[in-house]
């Protein structure tokens, strides 16, 4: 089920024509991806903050051309490995941070973060941004905010090959869902950092 929002009318007097596009809750399962672009695009409408998913470079190697407008790409490698999912500006500062979803019962593979991106993050706090992981732990139904020095203290020094859920329990913040930002993450950041 979706619904489509024209014109929203907010108690601080504060408008967004901005067209909002609203999922239902029973579709939110492996959907991080689309629930943050959503979220990103309401602070973009409302000028709140400008943060946007950055693109996987690629390299085509092969193309089909049934028809020109029907060109479909048949093959295509990573150029380099990516570093994090998103990135932008929020009052004055550097945001950047990974999204990352899990459908294991007990706990998260650390296998799906990557060493550049471990390095990446630590780069990007050493030159004063502010760096996260969110985590989506569908099986649970629950989503964490945690700073990337705590994810990268884990990943460096933990023997571990996964990261159990009551790990998020102890170092991550709860992203309550939100009908029009599904992961209202700058909630937590303003609450942290400002």
């Amino acid at each position: 089920m979706f619904l489509v929002i024209k014109l929203i009318n907010y108690p601080n007097g504060k408008k967004c024509n901005q067209n909002h596009v609203l999922s239902s809750a029973s579709n939110r399962g492996m959907q991080l991806e689309d629930d943050i672009n959503q979220t990103n695009n309401y602070y973009l409408a409302c000028d709140i903050a400008n943060i946007h998913k950055k693109p996987t470079p690629i390299q085509i190697v092969k193309v089909d051309y049934p028809a020109r407008d029907k060109a479909k790409i048949i093959e295509a490698y990573f150029k380099v490995p990516s570093t994090t999912d998103y990135n932008g500006v929020y009052r004055g500062r550097a945001i950047d941070f990974e999204a990352k979803e899990c459908a294991s019962k007990t706990s998260f593979p650390l296998a799906s973060i990557h060493p550049h991106q471990i390095t990446h993050l630590a780069s990007v706090l050493k030159h004063g941004a502010i760096a996260f992981v969110i985590f989506r732990l569908t099986y649970i139904d629950k989503t964490y905010f945690v700073s990337a020095d705590k994810v990268i203290n884990f990943y460096e020094n933990s023997k571990r090959k996964s990261i159990p859920y009551a790990w998020f329990e102890e170092n991550g913040i709860i992203i309550e869902y939100n009908l029009l930002k599904p992961v209202d993450y700058l909630q937590i950041v303003d609450k942290l950092y400002f």
